[in-house]
């Protein structure tokens, strides 16, 4: 669980598995400092209601004898129960009880009891007891799922089944076939330190920050910022990482154990089949995807792809002007289809150059209401990149007359736009951005991307994340009614895009103070009328936070709902008691349907002009 105590962050060498390695020991301490130095919430709040919290249709007898019968079977110290102050902590020392980043009230996503299984079998005890006294459970891998709902269950009093602090192992990893066997508590920075240490030639995909678990970010589909990572998809050629997985291990919601793909055939005298993290598939239908942003199974191993270490070389580029938004969006369409871009690059807004400089907003505006784009350009002239609207930060890969055929394209291309510069790392400040990109996009962990969060006291994050053609049209209708949303709500617009190839992931990380409640209260304002209004147009986000779940997938309404309704048959024959993460993405089990449970919002009035 979170602490808030004076103690100095944790180690992976102390045999913490949410822990940093110790050559991030500084970083992390800064990192602690200035958030810290920035709070004027205390660090805990009292609880104002009868502790724990239970699930619905459970009684509080009910609920002490199934306790007192797990804690039997898994041992008292693996079982406790949510009855002490919540401590929102920060990203190091993050909560397993509830959300960090609440946007309601503390105790409103809060689970009644955590559960730490030591093995795939004793997941399967959990599954089966839950099932006997019909109790809901809610794995996570780590809960550093921060902006999108962190440990927090989706039911209310659910059971939380952390699976990371006792199953946190790297299992395997072939260097011959450059691939990894991983539990769910393994960090990107574990993986790194394992991998390092074999002495091999060869690259883990670390998102923008890595204290979380490779199992999670990969099947919550994570992009940047997000999934069970602490933000983010990676940025080498491998950084679709749900892509770049090779078989899972999975205990249904009866409690059997299935393995995926290859693992399905079992090897000789029963050992692991050893093709296993080589092929993705079976014989027979690919099941492997029900897996992914559901409540279908809980994987508790995972295969993955490593990346031969390579040559690289990063860059980036900025634009003048705001205009030049969807002309840089044709410009990086064909050069990402041709691979000439050879990784996943962003394409950022300069007031991001302003934010990770670490400086909180009030350093520089110390007004209400939406930063003004005239002082965000005079702010930006101050800066290593000057005054410009837009930032592109990439990296090419291989020898260095492949990388210098690559980079000499994309200077041709880009230059296409009137003030456009391009730099390389060495012609920026040791400080700058830039240098935590290089290590990200060669596959080396970073905490750099924490900076964000001193940008309001008590900061808290939450993403919305669309998807557009790579099509400049495309883009700019999105961004047109994010960016509008922003003002009338209020709140500084912070967009991203991240570049697959055909395809754009827009994400606009929303940043509040969770010590305001109308900060709050706006925020969630926003994301409604931002999922609605998008949604109007084509455009669905592919995952959100915990309390829009429900409102995202009933935008996929094609066929009146029956992608929705194919899910919920799937979830009432393979979890016909419901008891596996109900509601989560928006799949809630027959038993617990239409009674109320979902969020499908309600009536958030817009603040008045110039309010903050």
């Amino acid at each position: 669980m979170a602490s808030d105590s004076a103690a100095p962050p944790p180690l992976l060498s102390d045999d913490c598995h949410t822990g940093v390695p110790s050559r991030y020991f500084d970083q992390a301490v800064e990192s602690r400092t200035r958030l810290h130095s920035n709070r004027t919430l205390p660090p805990s709040i009292p609880r104002q209601q009868q502790v724990p919290i239970l699930p619905p249709d459970v009684t509080r007898e009910t609920f002490t004898t199934a306790i007192s019968e797990l804690q039997n079977l898994l041992g008292n110290g693996n079982v406790e129960v949510n009855d002490k102050p919540l401590v929102d902590g920060w990203y190091m020392e993050h909560p397993n009880t509830h959300d960090a980043f609440h946007l309601v009230d503390q105790e409103d996503l809060v689970s009644s009891a955590i559960v730490y299984p030591g093995s795939t079998e004793e997941v399967s005890i959990i599954l089966k007891w839950a099932n006997q006294h019909l109790i809901p459970i809610y794995p996570i891998s780590m809960g550093r799922n921060l902006g999108y709902g962190g440990a927090a269950p989706r039911l209310r009093g659910s059971v939380v089944v952390d699976l990371g602090r006792r199953m946190n192992k790297v299992l395997n990893i072939d260097g011959d076939a450059a691939t990894c066997l991983v539990e769910p508590g393994v960090s990107y920075f574990k993986l790194y330190e394992e991998v390092q240490k074999t002495g091999l030639p060869l690259w883990i995909d670390t998102p923008d920050l890595s204290g979380g678990s490779v199992l999670g970010n990969c099947i919550d589909r994570g992009v940047i910022m997000g999934a069970d990572c602490g933000w983010g998809k990676g940025y080498t050629p491998y950084g679709d990482h749900w892509a770049n997985h090779c078989g899972m291990e999975v205990v249904l919601p009866n409690g059997e154990v299935l393995r995926t793909g290859m693992g399905a055939l079992p090897g000789r005298d029963d050992a692991d089949n050893p093709t296993w993290q080589a092929f993705q598939h079976a014989y027979g239908p690919s099941v492997d995807g029900i897996f992914s942003q559901s409540n279908f199974g809980i994987v508790t191993k995972m295969g993955m792809w490593l990346m031969p270490a390579t040559e690289h070389q990063s860059y980036c580029i900025s634009f003048p002007k705001d205009d030049d938004f969807e002309q840089i969006v044709e410009i990086i369409r064909p050069l990402a289809l041709q691979r000439i871009l050879g990784n996943i690059p962003q394409l950022r807004n300069v007031i991001q150059e302003i934010a990770t400089t670490a400086k909180p907003r009030s350093h520089w505006f110390k007004e209400k209401g939406v930063m003004p784009r005239e002082l965000i350009r005079e702010i930006a002239k101050t800066l290593p990149c000057g005054d410009c609207a837009w930032v592109f930060y990439g990296t090419v890969y291989g020898p260095e007359e492949t990388r210098n055929r690559q980079l000499e394209i994309i200077k041709k291309e880009f230059a296409k736009i009137p003030g456009s510069v391009f730099k390389l790392p060495q012609d920026l400040p040791d400080d700058h951005y830039i240098h935590s990109r290089v290590k990200i996009n060669s596959g080396t962990p970073e905490l750099k991307e924490l900076d964000w969060l001193n940008w309001l006291p008590n900061a808290g994050h939450t993403f919305f994340a669309p998807i557009t053609p790579t099509k400049g049209k495309d883009a700019n209708i999105v961004y047109d009614i994010v960016t509008r949303l922003h003002h009338k709500w209020g709140f500084d617009c912070f967009p991203t895009w991240c570049v697959a190839g055909r395809e754009m992931h827009f994400i606009a990380n929303v940043i509040y103070d969770r010590g305001d409640p109308d900060a709050k209260r706006r925020v969630n304002g926003m994301m409604h009328e931002m999922i609605q209004t998008c949604a109007k147009e084509g455009y669905g986000e592919y995952r959100t936070h915990l309390l829009y779940q429900d409102v995202v997938a009933k935008t996929y309404g094609y066929g009146n709902q029956v992608l929705m309704r194919f899910n919920e048959m799937l979830k009432d024959t393979i979890d016909p008691n419901g008891i596996l993460a109900p509601g989560r993405n928006g799949i809630w089990p027959k038993r617990l349907r239409g009674r109320g449970f979902e969020l499908l919002g309600g009536d958030f009035e817009a603040p008045k002009a110039g309010s903050d």
